[in-house]
């Protein structure tokens, strides 16, 4: 919490245009007392308030879904490879976005006339809820969800969609094929207080919820059976983490794009430091989630300012030697 916090603090200062930390908290604290700004400081407000602060807060609540959706969906696979994107999420927003980013003026001009941004926004977040529940279904057998079924259920949809996502690319035009880009990279430079206020209730409402799903998890980590001889509904279990997560998730990468290595790298550590109770690993990974994906944005603000990297380039460069050094130390 006190890293999240330094690093949050941070992240509002640092940038293009330089804020001091002290300024930073001077201005919080005349926001949070309404007190009247001095004249000097409206440049310096104008930017932590109107291009900051919604894009901080965005990074917060992207970070801690994937994180915490990266923790509940590895435990009910008992898989520490697994992630969101394992079960079709990720690529079914991309391929949803991708979709309208490319036809957008020839099958989506009336949609597109009235929600204008939000035709992206609620397309990937559609794309995600599909394909998931896609893969859920195929995953069914005699009214039960079966694991092992959905997680190659997902491997076939991921490809699937990787596919049709990689056509799309093919055929788009180079202002297309930009835009797509940037967005499958992730970033984070879009956010605005309206788009926040969109995306929030469908990132908290099954953050909320999911963090209550420890002891399911737990019983779950002793095997499936051995969790129905406890008592257990598995399969109820089972269909509200897949929902949950993929609303959180969907809903993240629907704002922010396709951001890997934080759903797969930040629970691993979590369990590291504070051992593999699921009642503390979600928390952990809430709290861890939110903290990486905001010190990333960071990172990728100031490394090439004032050109901004994607933050999807710098997850990865962050996670994969922290994620092989835990790899070659676990064995």
């Amino acid at each position: 919490m006190v890293f999240l916090i330094f690093t949050t603090v941070l992240a509002l200062g640092l940038g293009a245009f330089y804020i001091p930390v002290g300024e930073v908290i001077k201005l919080l604290i005349a926001k949070l007392s309404v007190a009247a700004e001095d004249s000097t400081m409206s440049l310096q407000a104008d930017v932590l308030f109107v291009v900051r602060m919604p894009r901080v807060l965005l990074g917060i609540l992207v970070g801690a879904a994937l994180g915490v959706s990266g923790a509940a969906i590895q435990g009910i696979f008992r898989n520490p490879l697994a992630e969101p994107g394992l079960i079709g999420i990720s690529a079914g927003a991309s391929l949803f976005a991708v979709l309208i980013i490319a036809f957008e003026t020839l099958l989506f001009v009336g949609l597109s006339e009235y929600l204008g941004y939000y035709l992206l926004v609620f397309g990937a977040f559609f794309g995600a809820g599909l394909t998931a529940f896609i893969v859920y279904q195929i995953a069914r057998k005699e009214g039960r969800p079966q694991v092992t079924t959905m997680l190659l259920a997902g491997i076939a949809i991921n490809g699937f969609a990787g596919a049709l996502t990689g056509l799309m690319t093919y055929m788009a035009t180079e202002q297309q094929l930009r835009s797509i880009t940037f967005w499958m990279l992730g970033s984070l430079g879009g956010a605005t207080w309206d788009n926040l206020a969109v995306v929030a209730p469908f990132v908290v409402i099954p953050l909320s919820i999911l963090l209550f799903f420890g002891k399911q998890l737990n019983a779950f980590s002793l095997g499936e059976m051995q969790a129905d001889l406890l008592g257990m509904r598995t399969d109820h279990v089972k269909l509200w983490v897949v929902v949950f997560s993929t609303m959180a998730v969907g809903a993240s990468v629907a704002v922010s794009g396709v951001i890997g290595f934080v759903g797969l790298l930040v629970p691993h550590t979590v369990r590291l430091l504070g051992g593999a109770d699921n009642r503390y690993v979600l928390a952990g990974s809430l709290l861890m989630g939110a903290f990486v994906l905001t010190l990333a944005d960071v990172l990728s603000r100031t490394l090439v300012a004032p050109i901004e990297l994607p933050i999807g380039v710098i997850t990865a460069l962050l996670g994969t030697p922290v994620f092989l050094y835990i790899l070659i130390k676990e064995k």
